[in-house]
């Protein structure tokens, strides 16, 4: 481990407001949560928004909203202000930025730079036609007053590079990595701190904020490492110690072997799209912990605070991190299994008011008044099979919406057509008897009533069971029948009933 003691941690996370939270940003965000809690230290959410151009309006809301969700929370940030560091939009802290800026420029550590993009351009198209790498020819370092004034007269305005001494290494301790180092010569070329309009660059702003924040531990995804010796070389410039850097392995596609992109389709990418189809906050948070991470033994499934005492930065792996979508379907699964069944309900009505997915729009649609009370009976039956919540709600539309349903009928010519006879005619029967009666059941017991089909007809299992799953549920395969029908009126199974009996493709069966 680098230089620590772990007294008075200090992490944050710092999002961009320019989308939905993504789940490579949320991995960066549970390690710095995992991290500061692990070691009873702080954690701060800072917003990097001045990248105005590519922001979007409730970006930051959405990130905020998705972070809860998922069961992270911080110590700090645009909600929680601590008077000592805030403010905590980057487009706030402007002015702190223009102070370091000039300490460099006046320090000569930095310059101005009034090269045009068409030179710039220039430049980059020669280097590549001599099979150079592109980098900046520092043709500004050490210029004139002259030189600059002549420029300015131009109605030129100027960017701000930070100078890089020639052949010097960059390196650090990395808490994943190890040692990392980077030669000055490979960088290309001295960097721009301020662009021309005023508005620093990441690398330097990041680096005044996590000094000024007193932020100690900077973990975040493996595709930044190629910032860091840049922000180390901020960090040297202003003669100030940077902070511990980890880099977090990648999440990838294991189909491709590449990094996880947008367009893998087969793959959610968003937060948002995990809770509108019915995975549990819990098992995201499970699951996207394994990714760059694991525990001693053999044990996968651990509540949070399980994984915060668990949580040992010397266990993060160097190795890309495969997205395995069985594994999160069968972690999600045992997480549903561990619902009481009034939280599986609750959790899928909350699916449902939201209404972001189109089976919740479907359900929606049902209006039916004891809504709650159908969820927690379809959930009773199905909670053990289920993969997700939308599975669920799927299973909850399709029984509250039986008579509109097409079956299939001819399911039934699977079996032998004397006792498929024998099951309908039986329940039927048993089904008549139930309205003769002058006073009918508040509540009628299928399972005692498909007894008696089987001992007064004499067809038992199998051949039982089967048709009434197809007349009833449509699939030869159900759970316990008898279950089922309790989710339907009387009316409607009496409907069902009577489908079969009118079906023309099995009118021999009466």
């Amino acid at each position: 481990m680098p230089k620590e003691t772990h007294r008075n941690v200090r992490v944050r996370y710092a999002p961009s407001p320019t989308g939905f939270l993504h789940i490579g940003n949320a991995q960066s965000a549970l390690f710095n949560f995992l991290y500061a809690r692990h070691f009873n230290g702080t954690m701060v959410l800072r917003i990097e928004d001045t990248d105005v151009k590519r922001n979007v309006p409730h970006g930051e809301d959405s990130q905020i909203d998705n972070l809860h969700w998922l069961g992270i929370d911080w110590d700090e940030g645009p909600d929680k202000p601590n008077p000592k560091y805030a403010p905590y939009h980057q487009t706030e802290r402007i002015d702190l930025y223009h102070k370091y800026i000039e300490q460099l420029l006046k320090s000569g550590a930095a310059y101005k730079d009034y090269t045009t993009e068409e030179e710039l351009t220039t430049l980059r198209d020669d280097q590549r036609a001599h099979n150079i790498a592109p980098h900046y020819d520092g043709r500004w370092y050490n210029r004139s007053v002259e030189d600059q004034k002549e420029a300015e007269a131009k109605g030129l305005k100027p960017a701000i590079r930070l100078h890089l001494p020639a052949n010097h290494v960059y390196e650090w301790e990395d808490i994943v990595k190890g040692h990392v180092e980077f030669n000055s010569d490979n960088m290309g070329g001295d960097f721009i701190i301020e662009k021309s309009n005023g508005i620093p660059t990441y690398n330097f702003a990041v680096v005044i904020d996590d000094y000024l924040m007193d932020i100690t531990d900077v973990l975040r995804g493996d595709d930044h490492i190629a910032n860091t010796p840049k922000q180390i070389a901020v960090y040297e410039a202003l003669g100030i110690e940077h902070p511990n850097f980890g880099h977090i392995t990648l999440i990838y596609n294991p189909k491709t072997r590449k990094k996880l992109s947008k367009r893998d389709k087969e793959t959610l990418q968003f937060i948002s799209q995990y809770k509108n189809e019915g995975y549990l906050s819990e098992a995201i948070f499970n699951f996207i912990t394994f990714l760059g991470w694991s525990p001693v033994g053999e044990k996968e499934i651990f509540s949070k605070e399980e994984l915060i005492k668990l949580y040992d930065p010397t266990r993060m792996s160097k190795s890309p991190a495969y997205f395995d979508q069985q594994k999160l379907d069968w972690m999600n699964a045992e997480y549903i299994k561990a619902l009481s069944i009034e939280d599986l309900a609750n959790r899928s009505m909350s699916l449902i008011s939201e209404g972001q997915s189109e089976i919740a729009k479907k359900v929606q649609s049902l209006a039916l008044p004891n809504l709650k009370e159908f969820v927690k009976q379809v959930g009773k039956i199905y909670q053990h099979d289920l993969h997700k919540l939308t599975e669920l709600l799927s299973k909850v539309y399709f029984y509250a919406n039986i008579q509109n349903e097409s079956i299939d009928y001819t399911q039934l010519n699977a079996f032998d057509k004397e006792e498929v006879e024998k099951v309908l005619k039986g329940f039927s029967f048993e089904l008549d008897k139930l309205t003769s009666t002058s006073s009918m059941p508040a509540e009628i017991d299928y399972n005692e009533l498909i007894k008696k089909v089987r001992l007064t007809m004499g067809v038992s299992g199998r051949a039982l069971y089967m048709p009434l799953n197809v007349v009833f549920t449509g699939f030869q395969s159900a759970p316990q029948i008898d279950e089922i029908l309790q989710l339907y009126s009387f009316n409607t199974i009496k409907h069902l009933n009577c489908q079969i009996k009118c079906n023309t493709t099995l009118k021999n069966i009466s």
